[in-house]
């Protein structure tokens, strides 16, 4: 029996053994759905602290309940740094982060140094799959030549597909299974080996004629929102001008029942998608002698949000008789997007790095983040405050970055001296309240 059919028959039967590489917001709510078919998952994370928490039953991220994982456990779920076990899977579905480096540009050093550490233990039959965004081209010309190099050749005894991800953490709308799934295998019998895989977790597998187009499907998706948030960002900044309400406009033009998409404006773009996945196009376009000046454009006006905010807390501070310097400001919101605890390029980071750097007094409130762990880029001594009547009169500017639902705002709004509002939560006018 061919290894592809063989491969196949195992996944269609729920017999083959799952891997999944990078256990977090990607990686672990599709454990979780494997595990609820009834495949048999072993998990891989090079950060033991999320493996021990993992066999123990807890969990790390806050919409993903440690009942979740227990039930998981006895499905015979386990989580291991051990990478040389990666053999005893038959499935291989890799979700290590895409950063960007310090010039912008993208870092593969998760994706190589995984797929690297998986080759020793490689064998006829087995399928990999990367789900991590990055330029059109990867899967064939980085991943591919590393896994051939144990002797395998991908198309007859190795499968290789690329299948990005859609996670929304905190959408209670969609979930893994119900997100139409974009799939795009190095030859058909690849794609065909993903479908039997994808197949039987997700309700809807949309296949591509190559690797390359699945990789542009996902940049497309998320350029769209990037270009779009950039426009209306750009046209917030004309509204201030014009002393116009920016949110009342959008939310009169949705009114249109078509050829109208609303977008919103923010303090800058957050999350693991759309800061960062633009400019793994625009890296790529060069090589092409291509300058994708639309794109950057967009990336450049979201990339200043966060010191046109700052500008406009120092306005306000200004106008009140004080200065940045020296002011207590209380930031609402370290989170990327509300009602969740992701904070991956987040911009209130940003934010206080910038209000920091000017002399103020940071701290901070999210219900959904109650302690400040390290980033890769930032690093701040806080723990999250309550939201008290106190709290709120001891501060000179409070500056409203992510608006959790959680949040008591008539509470803020009562007690606050100063309010910046960068989304729009506030659509009455107040003498305090500033949009920014």
């Amino acid at each position: 029996m061919k290894p592809s059919t063989l491969l196949i028959q195992q996944l269609e039967q729920r017999e083959a053994v799952i891997g999944i590489v990078g256990l977090g917001y990607v990686g672990l709510p599709l454990m979780l759905r494997f595990s609820e078919v009834g495949y048999r998952v072993l998990g891989f994370d090079i950060d033991p602290l999320k493996v021990d928490a993992l066999n123990a039953g807890r969990t790390y991220i806050e919409h993903i309940s440690a009942e979740a994982i227990g039930k998981a456990r006895s499905q015979g779920f386990s989580a291991t740094a051990d990478f040389s076990r990666a053999g005893e899977c038959d499935a291989l579905i890799l979700c290590v982060p895409t950063p960007l480096n310090k010039h912008r540009e993208p870092d593969l050093s998760y994706v190589v140094a995984t797929t690297d550490a998986i080759v020793p233990t490689l064998r006829a039959g087995q399928l990999v799959s990367l789900e991590s965004t990055t330029w059109p081209g990867t899967t064939e010309e980085v991943l591919r030549p590393r896994l051939e190099s144990s002797g395998l050749r991908v198309g007859e005894e190795l499968f290789l597909v690329f299948s990005p991800e859609r996670e929304d953490p905190g959408n209670p709308t969609f979930s893994t299974r119900s997100i139409p799934k974009v799939l795009g295998g190095v030859t058909p019998i690849c794609t065909r080996v993903g479908e039997a895989l994808y197949g039987q977790v997700i309700d809807q597998v949309v296949t591509l004629s190559s690797t390359r187009a699945a990789e542009m499907t996902k940049l497309l998706e998320n350029i769209h929102r990037a270009v779009n948030i950039g426009l209306v960002n750009e046209l917030k900044i004309v509204c201030e001008r014009m002393d116009i309400d920016i949110h009342e406009v959008i939310r009169a033009a949705a009114t249109k029942p078509f050829g109208f998409t609303p977008y919103y404006p923010g303090p800058g773009l957050g999350g693991h998608c759309i800061p960062i996945d633009p400019f793994y196009l625009t890296w790529k376009a060069r090589e092409y002698g291509l300058n994708t000046r639309f794109i950057e454009l967009a990336g450049e006006v979201n990339a200043n949000m966060p010191a046109w905010v700052v500008g406009r807390v120092a306005d306000a501070l200004n106008a009140r008789g004080k200065a940045v310097n020296g002011s207590r400001i209380l930031v609402l919101g370290i989170a990327y997007k509300k009602n969740v605890d992701d904070r991956r390029e987040s911009p209130s980071m940003e934010l206080m790095a910038l209000l920091r750097e000017k002399g103020a007094e940071i701290s901070y409130s999210d219900p959904h983040v109650p302690h400040f762990l390290p980033m890769r880029k930032y690093s701040f001594n806080l723990e999250s405050v309550p939201l008290t009547p106190a709290t709120l009169q001891d501060t000179d500017c409070v500056l409203l970055a992510t608006d959790h639902d959680r949040f008591d705002y008539a509470l803020i709004k009562a007690h606050a001296p100063l309010i910046v509002d960068t989304r729009g939560r506030y659509q009455e006018p107040a003498p305090q309240i500033v949009r920014a």
